[in-house]
């Protein structure tokens, strides 16, 4: 098998991912997954398609990760490699990521600061005096 590129994106997140056949290592940006992502539930997110997909194992993964939070990142992590399994094999594991719904963008970003206002919504405390 030949390498497999994708993109993830989440927010600001960037997540680009090179899959190749192996015994399931995951790197990511020159570190392993438990020392890249200590919290148990981003490493949940993060393997969530390979789980779905019973391809734990299969592959190893390669990922330059940029920008954002870690949450982002993950999650941008997780349509990366979503899109990759599905380049590998798509009619064995596209139905079953689109089902739980790993193929689909996030498009929601962070609202702009108006001027005038503190936020993008809050508006500056009212006096009558």
């Amino acid at each position: 098998m030949e390498k497999v590129n994708a993109l993830g994106r989440r927010k600001s997140a960037v997540a680009r991912v090179y899959v190749d056949s192996g015994k399931g290592n995951i790197t990511i940006n020159g570190k392993e997954l438990a020392v890249y992502f200590p919290d148990d539930s981003l490493k949940y997110i993060v393997m969530q398609p390979l789980n779905v997909t019973n391809t734990a194992g299969n592959f190893d993964i390669t990922v330059n990760l940029d920008g954002g939070g870690i949450k982002g990142q993950a999650e941008a992590l997780r349509l990366a490699i979503s899109r990759a399994l599905c380049k590998i094999d798509a009619e064995a594991y596209r139905s079953v990521l689109k089902k739980e719904g790993f193929l689909s963008r996030d498009a929601r970003e962070v609202e702009r600061k108006k001027p005038g206002q503190p936020g993008a919504r809050r508006r500056f405390q009212f006096s009558k005096r």
